[in-house]
């Protein structure tokens, strides 16, 4: 009697480990657990939401984190909190001001002399229907933000991440883009603000952004635009 309860028992655990080993979400996260051990990863807007949440499970696979970020006292925060939770001592934090070309300069430059290596940027950090008001360079704040910070970051750090191929370049984008479209005739809102409208117009230039880097640096690297959750 013994031996046959053991059996079923050892059927059940068979069975279980079966159930784990077909289902591909199970099977993805095994693979790819430590598959970033010695990557190099930057991710701006690094110390809260999506942000932190993708640095703290980036760190958790074993990759050096870089987190861009441009309220220091917060990023520190987060830093305490990624590095308790997942034990990676390998998170470093950068200023990172993507409303002044001045900063972003001054970090790509950080950057290209300290990192050996980028092997993944994810391009995260945003504003979100705020006030109107205009970058230190005159742009109107989520376009300067959101897509043109953005766009002359990844052009600063582009060598230097294709030449740490295989790479991937990551664009946070939105539903928003849907809302509305490229506004030429007024790109900065300058005659008609309206910060919904800013927003999607700020999304649709991630989104075009992502796809035409795509197709010019096809066979290069990787890169592709992510949605943000809702949470």
């Amino acid at each position: 009697r013994l031996g046959r309860l053991f059996i079923n028992y050892l059927c059940r655990v068979i069975a279980k480990l079966f159930n784990l080993l077909t289902d591909y979400r199970f099977l993805v996260r095994w693979i790819y657990y430590t598959i970033l051990d010695g990557k190099t990863v930057i991710i701006t807007g690094a110390n809260t939401g999506i942000g932190k949440e993708t640095a703290r499970d980036l760190a958790r696979r074993g990759a050096r984190i870089v987190m861009a970020c441009r309220d220091l006292e917060r990023a520190e925060e987060a830093q305490a909190d990624i590095l308790e939770d997942t034990g990676n001592e390998n998170v470093v934090i950068r200023k990172l001001d993507l409303s002044d070309t001045q900063s972003i300069r001054a970090f790509a430059e950080l950057i290209n002399k300290e990192e050996k290596q980028v092997n993944i940027l994810i391009n995260n950090a945003g504003v979100m229907m705020c006030p109107y008001s205009k970058t230190a360079d005159g742009f109107e704040m989520q376009l300067g933000v959101n897509h043109l910070g953005h766009f002359l970051l990844t052009y600063l750090l582009l060598d230097l991440i294709k030449h740490s191929s295989p790479a991937r370049i990551v664009v946070v984008a939105s539903v928003a883009h849907t809302w509305t479209g490229m506004r030429l005739n007024d790109i900065n809102s300058d005659r008609n603000y309206d910060p919904i409208k800013a927003y999607g117009q700020s999304k649709l230039a991630n989104v075009l952004f992502a796809r035409s880097l795509a197709r010019l640096l096809q066979g290069k690297l990787r890169l592709s635009y992510f949605e943000g959750i809702k949470v």
